[in-house]
């Protein structure tokens, strides 16, 4: 079965951990992927624990299914090798600073005018534009300044941030759209463009609820813990042997959580009918509901809950997740092959399933640094009409 994306050429120059993230996205819909490192140390993730039989299970998990091409595009052997490359690309990914691919004769303009069906997608920290688009950035530092940490943590806490990636990683997602946004436009035009996508544009996007309470003229929301400002009861709650969540979204879903819990008359109570009320009161509404939640086990609230048609669940840790039934049916904890007879490694499948997608639970290893030079040479030499480089 072909994939949407198959005989797409894209060229990668980035590392680390949102350009990555974007071309692996790529590859999943079937985009062949060429990952042009540097000579000697490659993506700075290839160091980066957890190892296993040597390798970065990180950089393997990032990069599965890609070849690697390591060139000095200082040198001239190595710039006429990667120019070959460009006249094969659909795409052009990079996350260089500003300023630094027009220094090496290869930005976007010196790009188009030469092979103007190229798609020239760029993200860094700050985008190509404004007064610090050449500051450094990673992703903690695009969480602070763009608002994130403001409101994760608890009350009355320092802020902290976000366990995942999420600066890079949502930037590596609209690098991702805006990449098949382009080739789209190419289809009627014949003519790629630039995407300039920044770390810190992602994060204020992101921000649904705090920017809405600002632009309304309130103050800049707080963290508030697990619980969402503006949907009550939204939150975890205590059970007798834990934590677990309860997401009544509506007063719908609130009247089955009141009648679930024995207390039919709390959804009609002035206090808790609407949801605005909810919010005024949310902190008695939680003292309310643990009083019940309290005398029984999670597994018993829980299950309870989802026959009443409550969404709710446990608060699992990450090795639980990866055990889940319901992630596990969903072919989203996949094994990366090893190379050179290491052993298989576990990581996280791909979250697009379309009818027209194959969805193997074995994926192709990640490349050594350079490993696929030889390939990729007999390919350029080959010509313009040969397929795939394997």
């Amino acid at each position: 079965m072909p994939s949407p994306l198959e005989n797409l050429m894209i060229l990668d120059l980035t590392h680390v951990l949102a350009g990555p993230f974007c071309s692996q996205s790529l590859s999943a819909l079937g985009a062949r992927v060429i990952k042009v490192e540097r000579p000697g140390t490659g993506d700075d993730t290839r160091a980066f624990p957890p190892f296993k039989d040597g390798e970065s299970v990180y950089f393997n998990g990032l990069n599965h299914g890609k070849q690697s091409i390591a060139l000095d595009l200082k040198a001239p052997e190595d710039r006429e090798i990667f120019e070959r490359l460009l006249a094969r690309a659909d795409v052009l990914l990079e996350n260089y600073r500003p300023g630094v691919m027009d220094r090496l004769g290869y930005g976007y303009e010196a790009l188009h005018a030469r092979f103007p069906h190229l798609i020239y997608g760029s993200v860094s920290g700050y985008g190509q534009t404004g007064p610090d688009a050449l500051k450094p950035a990673y992703d903690m530092v695009v969480q602070a300044r763009g608002g994130v940490m403001s409101i994760t943590g608890e009350k009355g806490r320092e802020p902290v941030r976000v366990g995942a990636s999420v600066g890079d990683i949502v930037a590596g997602m609209y690098l991702a759209q805006e990449v098949l946004a382009a080739l789209y436009d190419r289809d009627r035009t014949g003519l790629g463009q630039m995407i300039d996508v920044a770390m810190l544009d992602g994060q204020l996007s992101i921000m649904e609820h705090a920017v809405a309470m600002v632009a309304a003229g309130g103050p800049a929301p707080e963290p508030a813990g697990a619980r969402h400002p503006s949907i009550t009861p939204f939150e975890t709650f205590h059970a007798e042997d834990g934590l677990f969540v309860i997401a009544a979204g509506n007063d719908t879903l609130f009247q089955r959580l009141c009648d679930a819990l024995g207390h039919p008359h709390w959804a009609t109570a002035p206090r808790f009918a609407t949801n605005a009320a909810r919010c005024e009161n949310a902190r008695l509404l939680k003292r309310m509901i643990e009083l019940e939640t309290l005398l029984r086990p999670k597994a018993h609230w829980i299950d309870l809950l989802e026959k009443a048609g409550v969404p709710t669940g446990e608060v699992q840790n990450v090795a639980q997740a990866m055990q889940d039934p319901q992630i596990l049916a969903r072919n989203m904890v996949i094994e990366v092959a090893g190379r050179d007879g290491r052993a298989p490694q576990k990581a996280a499948g791909n979250p697009i399933k379309m009818s027209g997608l194959p969805d193997p639970a074995t994926r192709p290893p990640a490349p050594a640094l350079d490993g696929d030079r030889a390939a990729i040479l007999a390919w350029l030499d080959e010509g313009p009409d040969a397929g795939p480089a394997t």
